[in-house]
């Protein structure tokens, strides 16, 4: 093996370069949108832990259907509304949206807010019709 690094040094120089890119995209990635949940780990932190909806498309997205008991603050008022969600602060927050981009945002202003259990739905609420799970209007 060493003879192999040796003889092809920078081979091995490039897989570490590409490895620690790799490394540190996925670090971002996770930082950026923090922990996400699939609508199946969704489904079971609402039924176990009394988990809280913010769905933060905008009003008539949200009409048009949403995840029952959903708490709708549009992704522009998140910041400005946070208070609303303060009685919430021990119980974990599910964040979602359509596809769930600007829900990562949100779970982030939330997170700075002091917010400590936010979750991002993963592929938001297109996820959650893809897996057959109910929505109200």
């Amino acid at each position: 093996m060493l003879a192999f690094v040796i003889a092809h040094w920078y081979l091995f120089a490039a897989l570490v370069i590409v490895g620690g890119l790799l490394a540190a995209g996925s670090a971002l990635d996770a930082g950026a949108s923090g922990e996400r949940v699939t609508s199946q780990e969704a489904v079971q932190i609402l039924n176990r832990k009394a988990a809280v909806i913010v769905d933060v498309r905008e009003p008539k997205e949200f009409t048009s259907g949403h995840i029952a008991r959903a708490i709708n603050i549009p992704l522009g008022q998140v910041a400005t509304r946070s208070q609303e969600l303060k009685k919430y602060k021990e119980k974990p927050i599910i964040v979602c949206c359509a596809s769930g981009a600007r829900s990562a945002r949100a779970a982030a202003m939330l997170r700075k807010e002091g917010f400590t259990d936010v979750r991002n739905l993963t592929g938001g609420l297109s996820a959650w019709r893809g897996a057959n799970l109910p929505t109200v209007t």
